[in-house]
């Protein structure tokens, strides 16, 4: 215990940890407040005159004027929704909502617009995948919106995977198991989990940074020459060295995804979280959750991703004589699931995103993207989701590259 204390405090005393995790923790605040700025509204007030808002006034504004789509999205108030929407575009002429005349969307089609997320995907052609507007709806089909949304999941796994009917099974059993009637709370889109993800994949290099030359400086310094011949050398020092490193990513992380976190939310409304996923991306997502347990769940997921990339980049710098080529070698790997992602074929490119460290939170193949898609990896008979693939393999990598990394350390050979 007291070695690892001398090593956290070793560690801690640098001041580019300091500098690395301050940053992060701005970051992670300034990245909550980004969305916020991105918010826009207009309409026209009783005098005629056009209001612009932006920001929490424009936040303010649509949630209020949205108050009333707010609560349980059953398939009553989506039929009532739909119908409004049907009358209010034929009573102008017009076919899109884009077509009507000023400030009337914002007065007659902005208060429903939540409960109509995902009618037109629900009632996609099922072998080309095109959706129909909602002029072309019939509204009685609505009164079985939940088993139109179930058919849906059927045929859009068989097109996305038809090579794998377990996976179109496990899809459609998981869809069932998800809690419906839907709920829906105005305010909060995608981009509060896209900027969170942006926080995990910054937080995630810090940590490498920081991580990247625990051995390998010693290594390049000599210091390992004296530090290996101690009573406490190789093994328990390797431990320490690793123990200190995981601890101070996992803290650093946690932290920052608090912080994140509670700042979006609060400033978006703690009511929002309640939404279902379903009601922010696909209404055909397989996840049973809702944004505030997706924000949860990615933290957990992130925090994962960010202890096996630490690990695997602590096995790295065991294995480097040089603290650059363990930093470089480290940060090669953070963008790798990126590049496989771009680069290789499908398949292919599903199993190496799934056990890549950094994949749990990187820009393009993080968990979160995983959990709102419908791929699925093929382990010959059963289909795996991608997601539960991911998380299985950080799982699995942290303790095997912990392991690797104090193994490495003791039989590193002093030239």
């Amino acid at each position: 215990m007291k070695i690892l204390q001398l090593e956290l405090k070793r560690v801690l005393k640098a001041k580019l940890t300091w500098i690395l995790l301050t940053l992060a923790l701005l970051f992670s605040i300034v990245l909550a407040c980004l969305p916020v700025t991105y918010c826009y509204s207009h309409y026209t007030d009783e005098t005629g005159r056009e209001i612009n808002l932006t920001g929490l006034a424009s936040i303010a504004h649509e949630k209020e004027r949205q108050s009333g789509a707010a609560g349980v999205v059953t398939p009553e108030r989506v039929r009532d929704a739909v119908e409004a929407y049907q009358a209010c575009l034929t009573a102008y002429g017009v076919t899109e909502s884009y077509d009507l005349p000023d400030g009337v969307y914002q007065r007659e089609i902005l208060p429903i617009s939540p409960l109509l997320h995902g009618v037109k995907e629900a009632f996609a052609d099922p072998d080309t995948g095109m959706a129909p507007s909602i002029m072309e709806i019939d509204p009685e089909q609505l009164d079985d919106y939940y088993s139109v949304c179930e058919a849906r999941i059927t045929s859009l796994m068989a097109m996305e995977m038809p090579g794998s009917p377990a996976a179109q099974r496990a899809a459609a059993a998981m869809y069932r198991q998800v809690a419906k009637p839907f709920e829906v709370y105005p305010g909060m889109s995608s981009n509060i989990m896209d900027y969170q993800n942006i926080m995990g994949f910054l937080v995630l290099l810090f940590c490498v940074v920081i991580a990247a030359p625990v051995f390998s400086a010693d290594y390049q310094s000599g210091a390992d020459d004296i530090f290996r011949c101690t009573r406490y050398g190789r093994a328990p020092l390797a431990s320490a060295k690793l123990l200190a490193s995981l601890f101070i990513s996992g803290a650093a992380f946690i932290i920052c995804a608090a912080a994140y976190i509670v700042t979006a939310n609060s400033l978006f409304g703690w009511e929002c979280t309640k939404t279902s996923i379903q009601m922010v991306y696909s209404i055909v997502t397989l996840a049973d959750m809702s944004i505030g347990k997706l924000q949860l769940f990615f933290a957990a997921a992130g925090l994962l991703s960010v202890l096996a990339s630490v690990s695997f980049t602590l096995f790295l710098s065991s294995r480097c004589k040089s603290a650059v080529v363990s930093l470089a070698a480290a940060l090669a790997f953070c963008i790798a699931p990126a590049v496989t992602s771009m680069t290789f074929p499908g398949a292919l490119s599903g199993w190496l995103c799934s056990i890549l460290p950094a994949s749990g939170t990187s820009i393009q193949t993080s968990v979160l993207y995983a959990l709102t898609d419908f791929q699925f990896l093929n382990l010959g008979g059963p289909a795996v989701w991608t997601p539960y693939a991911m998380i299985t393999a950080c799982v699995i990598e942290i303790p095997l590259f912990s392991w690797l990394a104090v193994h490495s350390y003791c039989k590193h050979t002093v030239n």
